[in-house]
C-alpha cells in the first residue's frame, strides 16, 4: 500500500474525523478510503450507463438466432451461442 500525505485545514479534518466516527470508520484513513472506493464505483457505473447509450443509440437491434450468431460464437467464446440455445429452451 502507498502512503500519501494531506495537508488540511483544520476545519476540514474536524470534519472527516467526525465523518470516520459517524460512520464507524476505526480512523480518518479508513473514512477517505471508502470515499474514494464509492467514487470509483460511481465512476464505474457511469462509464457503464455511458456505454449502454451508446448501444442503445447505436441503431436498430438485430435479432441473434443460431445463424447470425454462428460469427460472433467464434468471437466471444461461445457466449453467444450459450445465451441463444438457452433462449430456444424457453
Amino acid at each position: 500500500m502507498t502512503t500519501m500525505n494531506l495537508s488540511l485545514p483544520d476545519e476540514m479534518m474536524a470534519f472527516i474525523e467526525a465523518q470516520a466516527a459517524l460512520g464507524g470508520h476505526a480512523s480518518a484513513a479508513e473514512y477517505v478510503q471508502a470515499l474514494i472506493r464509492e467514487a470509483q464505483k460511481r465512476t464505474a457505473k457511469q462509464e457503464l450507463e455511458a456505454k449502454l447509450r451508446e448501444g442503445m443509440e447505436s441503431g436498430p437491434a438485430t435479432e441473434m438466432t443460431p445463424r447470425t450468431g454462428m460469427g460472433w460464437n467464434a468471437r466471444s467464446g461461445n457466449v453467444a451461442g450459450s445465451v441463444t440455445q438457452s433462449l430456444h429452451r424457453r
